[in-house]
């Protein structure tokens, strides 16, 4: 639903909220396209997305987390509650540049939660409440827009802050994400097991994964500066 103030313009989604999903437009495509492009690539070692997220482990004395095979494409990631690394039917098997590069990110993961990594414990903690602020947050600042008077500003208040935790899980999903990927291509380099044009296409494709949460952020802090700036306009 689109507010529309004035003119029948809602100026704020125009200028906000569009160009932030055109962005998140671009980022999917993006890493669809690098994904691609890098699964069509065979690794020189002949390496295994299953045993490069092994050798990463290896390197890093950990021994108590699994590796498993899930149906999809890019369903990769790392769940703490079981201890296992699940990898894509794309990756687990491949011997691609690509399937090596996903599958030691989510190493990078699985590392980090064994070394009780600062920022994974915050995003931990904040994720229930995330949760709900997902569901009912805008909703509900959309609902106290649209009937005003004290009740409406309270609803739509309580819906911002609602909201802006889900932000908040998503900045802070940031260095996750990123130390994931640094891990991931500093094992890759310290162990060799891609080198030279190899490297740069793992590279290349958690660059352009960590892209898709960038903009993840950027539609959601669009939506809340939209409503926001909706709510001062109505007053």
């Amino acid at each position: 639903m689109t507010f529309q103030p004035g003119y029948g313009i809602d100026i704020y989604y125009i200028v906000l909220v569009i160009p932030a999903f055109l962005l998140a437009l671009w980022a999917q495509i993006k890493v669809k396209g690098t994904y691609r492009k890098m699964s069509a690539v065979r690794n020189s070692r002949g390496l295994t997305g299953a045993q490069a997220a092994s050798r990463v482990l290896y390197e890093h004395g950990i021994t108590n987390v699994r590796i498993e095979r899930t149906a999809g494409t890019l369903t990769d990631h790392f769940d703490p509650r079981d201890n296992v690394i699940r990898l894509s039917e794309g990756v687990f098997d491949s011997t691609s540049v690509a399937a090596v590069g996903i599958a030691c990110h989510e190493a990078g993961h699985a590392v980090q939660h064994a070394k009780d990594y600062a920022p994974i414990r915050v995003r931990n903690a904040i994720l229930p409440v995330c949760n709900i602020g997902s569901k009912i947050g805008l909703p509900l600042a959309i609902v106290g827009l649209m009937i005003g008077s004290m009740l409406g500003n309270w609803l739509f208040w309580a819906g911002i802050m609602l909201y802006a935790l889900v932000a908040l899980f998503q900045l802070v999903t940031l260095p996750v994400e990123f130390n994931a990927s640094h891990r991931a291509l500093q094992a890759i380099d310290d162990t060799g097991m891609l080198a030279g044009e190899e490297y740069k296409g793992a590279r290349k494709v958690l660059t352009a994964a960590a892209l898709t949460y960038v903009a993840a952020l950027a539609v959601s802090l669009a939506n809340l500066l939209r409503l926001i700036l909706r709510s001062t306009r109505r007053r």
